[in-house]
């Protein structure tokens, strides 16, 4: 049976064969936590400067965080950690659905994949036991036939994490599917099992269960009945993600035809009401009171309800306005193994293209079967579809740098479904994100256009930006999941509770800032400073015509002024680099070493 932390992770070399148990230095789990935290920190110790993200030196880290497998609510998603072969950056997504808990259960905390095998291979673990398997009769299968074939061949309760053809095919914009419908999303993790002949995971452990302290279980209803099951979180049980469709569009920020609208007409036929009325089933992860992921009854069968940013970047950003339409094509997405977001504004990018008499294709707003044969095309990299398949910023290069100012993507990652002309501070947080354009990392829409902060400045949004990256930071270390509105005093019950000593508030936000901080260090290595941390040109010089943001752009001095900001409140110099003096008061200073050696000039 299994605590917070085993203390162990299995490391598996898929060019030599060879799989250890090693253990994780105490130090690391004190300062870094689990989940992000620690995978950056091994991201960085482990995979050198320059480091091509497709080459066998490359790894892949797998993480759970002290919580995985427990009782705490909102607990069971797991974390992968590599170098994005999208964007060049740091990488980190996280996906629900089993995966973690049984690795935990197997007696790790984490999964180390290294190496490049010469065939296509699974790995297999069962409890303490962990092989590599022949895949050649799975390579070229799709994510849910692959994962069902997993599944039967270990012969009891699994978990799978598995590439489509996308995968195989080195597509920039693929993904790693969990269980078949949760993913490992942004960055092209999909390409990285593909550069490496991995076609996926399986584990499945006998026994799920964890030895904690009898207070956790004190903890958990605390929490459960003070913050989690309130008025802050019931929209992701009720509605979940689809319940944002609306507010986007009231606020102007849903993107309409590639990005040159933030309103769309047709948004009634695919917001919450239009999953609700064909709802058929609920899905939840390990441990979630919740129950966000849903199935929806449409003629072509019984199929996986569109998360918010499927809708936002696949439906409205094509103009898709019928719900069952647009859960086929995100159904075919997620078989391939595509990250929806990327995918989306690829689409859009091109169908704009097509528009303007640019490029010849069969694209067309509103047409879902010439957006599904496309996409068909990408994932096999045949034809147009060639072109498409890494994404936005690789398009441009193959079809014309005249392209470029279509292109929506920060650091060559796609812009999420959020569009900053509704919501200035959003533009601060896609353009600082580690891992490119990402909404996550900072939601500062909820405090804008959602919320009651003024939309339409930049005033204030760095300091909110910085908060909310920091805490994201530890909060994906623990790793709760972001439907839970999760205070800092949460997590500090929480993990006091588990690990039976107290944890501070003070404790938490160092290890968020001293995350955060790792992650742009990482990045800083890799060459990455201020000129890359810039929205793209359309949100500054074109406005939207109609809707609530009409004739609106960002500013770019004002947008320069909150750049000053938000690196002087991090504590970096005027070009987006950490200063010795703040790396050494967040204990950083071997990283900071570490760094010197590798070329990069501290200030």
């Amino acid at each position: 049976m299994v605590g917070p932390y085993s203390g162990y992770l299995l490391r598996i070399d898929l060019s030599t064969g060879r799989i250890r148990r090693e253990e994780i230095p105490k130090r690391w789990l004190d300062l870094y936590v689990g989940g992000r935290g620690l995978g950056l920190k091994y991201l960085y110790e482990e995979v050198p400067k320059g480091t091509d993200p497709l080459g066998p030196e490359n790894k892949i880290f797998i993480m759970t965080g002290p919580l995985t497998g427990s009782l705490g609510p909102l607990t069971g998603r797991c974390c992968m950690v590599t170098k994005s072969p999208k964007t060049g950056t740091v990488n980190d997504g996280y996906a629900g659905g089993h995966i973690g808990p049984e690795l935990k259960y197997c007696g790790y905390d984490g999964l180390v994949i290294e190496g490049r095998s010469e065939k296509p291979v699974y790995i297999r673990i069962m409890d303490k036991e962990a092989e590599i398997r022949d895949a050649s009769h799975l390579w070229g299968k799709r994510v849910y036939e692959t994962s069902e074939e997993m599944k039967k061949e270990i012969g009891r309760h699994a978990s799978t994490a598995v590439i489509g053809p996308a995968g195989e095919n080195l597509s920039l914009i693929s993904c790693v599917a969990v269980d078949s419908h949760f993913v490992f999303g942004r960055g092209g993790t999909g390409a990285v099992f593909g550069s490496k002949k991995l076609k996926g995971i399986v584990i499945s452990a006998s026994e799920r269960k964890m030895e904690l302290p009898e207070r956790f279980n004190d903890a958990v209803k605390k929490v459960l009945k003070e913050s989690v099951m309130t008025e802050a979180n019931m929209w992701a049980k009720t509605d979940g993600t689809p319940i944002i469709v609306d507010m986007s569009n009231a606020a102007g920020v849903l993107p309409t035809m590639n990005f040159r609208e933030g309103y769309f007409e047709g948004a009634s036929g695919i917001n919450t009401d239009a999953i609700k009325s064909r709802l058929s089933r609920r899905v939840a992860c390990h441990s979630c009171p919740m129950a966000c992921k849903k199935k929806i009854k449409t003629r072509y069968g019984e199929l996986k309800a569109p998360e918010y940013e499927t809708i936002g970047t696949m439906g409205s950003n094509l103009g898709i306005s019928n719900i069952e339409d647009l859960a086929k094509l995100g159904a075919l997405a997620d078989d391939l193994g595509f990250d929806t977001i990327s995918l989306g504004v690829t689409l859009s990018f091109a169908t704009e293209l097509t528009e303007r008499g640019i490029v010849k294709t069969d694209l067309s707003w509103e047409d879902a079967e010439s957006y599904a044969k496309m996409i068909e095309d990408m994932a096999f990299r045949r034809g147009f579809g060639a072109k498409l398949a890494d994404g936005v910023r690789k398009a441009v290069e193959r079809i014309g740098s005249e392209t470029s100012r279509y292109a929506l993507h920060i650091k060559g990652s796609e812009i999420p479904a959020y569009d900053p002309r509704g919501s200035f501070g959003m533009a601060l947080a896609y353009a600082t994100a580690d891992r490119g354009a990402c909404h996550l990392r900072a939601w500062t829409i909820a405090d804008e256009a959602f919320g009651k902060m003024n939309p339409y400045t930049l005033d204030g949004k760095a300091e909110l930006t910085k908060e909310l990256q920091d805490k994201n930071s530890i909060k994906w270390s623990l790793i709760i999941c972001d439907f839970w509105l999760a205070s800092y005093e949460d997590m500090a019950i929480l993990l006091g509770a588990a690990l039976d000593k107290e944890i501070s508030v003070e404790y938490l936000r160092k290890c968020g800032e001293r995350i955060w901080n790792l992650s742009r260090l990482f990045n800083v290595r890799e060459g990455f400073s201020r000129k890359d941390d810039y929205p793209p040109e359309r949100f500054l010089k074109e406005s939207h015509t109609k809707g609530a943001s009409a004739g609106k752009v960002i500013n770019i001095e004002e947008y320069e002024k909150a750049l000053d900001e938000y690196y002087r409140i991090r504590g970096w110099d005027r070009n987006g680099i950490p200063t010795k003096a703040k790396l050494m008061e967040l204990d950083l200073s071997e990283e900071a070493e570490k760094a010197e050696r590798e070329g990069v000039s501290l200030p």
